[in-house]
């Protein structure tokens, strides 16, 4: 049977002292890959590619193991197939890549029960690497930074104009403190378009990136043991979008009572470019977790790997105020201003 794990440093209560006093209507969570960012040849060599490796082998592997060691030289896609690791949460990465490093020692609930060391074995490794190490291989998608500047100056909680206020955040397979290095790296977090988090109670430190905590979902808040059912790859984002919206209602519930704005968070709108994301958003509607009366939204880009016609076909029928989808046309994506803004309803 398949398990679920949430994670020690799984965050759920917030304060959020760095906020001013303001509740949310709306949550935008963003993906990362194929969505704010682009992949091209080279990005497996970056840091977060070859923290993977490193961390499987450093926590599982057998040190006096010669071809443990060789193993480590290759790379994620030298060692799987593309659905193994595409759209996949780190947390099913990492599995997947120990059981082809380990082979028939592998044993699935000793490798669960490590998933928590080889995380922080992925971020000691990618704290260590400066930021063109870090951003090897991948960019921000064309437009995207100015999109989020637009969102920062006019829409979130430095925005004057807009009367019901609108939190973003990522929703993302990454561990957390990965996303924020690599939102630091490649210039994306500067824009301050991510809801700013104070320290959490109880939650995990990231040495070194504490001072840009951000709301979002991530792929270090829970995982799946199921890495040979296909169906995790979405229902994991899922679950991150469930904790993601738990986080920005915490927030707003701090405020309600000294805040006379809008106090219910009325639509969450997931943006990806690939089917788990489509998929993650549809299976968030029927989430136990999910508020009474908030509707989901999925806004599908397709700038990745997929076609207008693929992100469409998982979309099935629009029931307003309940499930909303929209794809945007053949390369329109987060960078198309207006476009971005009209699909997500704030122009």
């Amino acid at each position: 049977m398949c398990r679920m794990f949430s994670l020690p440093f799984s965050i759920l209560i917030i304060n959020s002292i760095f906020l001013p006093v303001v509740s949310f209507s709306t949550l935008i969570t963003f993906d990362v890959d194929g969505t704010l960012v682009s992949s091209s040849p080279g990005w497996e060599r970056g840091a977060h590619g070859r923290s993977f490796v490193h961390a499987v082998d450093t926590i599982l592997g057998d040190r006096d193991d010669e071809s443990s060691m060789v193993a480590s030289k290759q790379t994620i896609p030298e060692l799987l197939e593309k659905h193994e690791f595409h759209g996949s949460t780190d947390g099913l990465i990492l599995l997947r890549l120990a059981r082809k490093l380990l082979g028939p020692s592998f044993d699935s609930n000793a490798a669960s029960a490590k998933v928590d060391d080889m995380m922080s074995e992925m971020f000691n490794f990618v704290s260590k690497c400066g930021d063109e190490e870090i951003a090897q291989g991948i960019a921000p998608l064309p437009g995207v930074l100015d999109t989020l500047d637009k969102l920062a100056l006019e829409y979130t909680t430095g925005g004057a104009d807009y009367g019901n206020t609108v939190a973003c955040g990522l929703v993302t397979g990454n561990v957390e403190g990965i996303a924020r290095r690599k939102m630091q790296a490649l210039g994306i977090h500067g824009t301050n378009a991510f809801t700013p988090l104070s320290k959490p109670q109880g939650g995990r430190v990231w040495d070194g990136v504490e001072d840009i905590r951000f709301l979002g979902g991530f792929g270090s808040d829970s995982f799946s043991a199921c890495i040979d059912n296909p169906e995790r790859n979405y229902l994991d984002r899922g679950e991150q979008i469930a904790i993601c919206v738990q986080r920005c209602l915490a927030l707003s519930k701090e405020n309600q009572a000294s805040s006379t704005q809008h106090t219910a968070l009325d639509k969450v709108i997931h943006v990806g470019d690939a089917p788990a994301d489509i998929l993650a958003a549809k299976s968030y509607v029927d989430h136990p977790a999910k508020p009474p009366g908030l509707c989901v939204s999925v806004v599908g880009v397709a700038t990745g790997s997929y076609s207008v016609e693929e992100l469409m076909d998982l979309c099935g029928e629009r029931v307003p105020g309940v499930w909303e989808p929209v794809v945007l046309g053949q390369g329109q994506g987060v960078g198309d201003e207006q476009v971005f803004l009209r699909a997500c309803g704030l122009i």
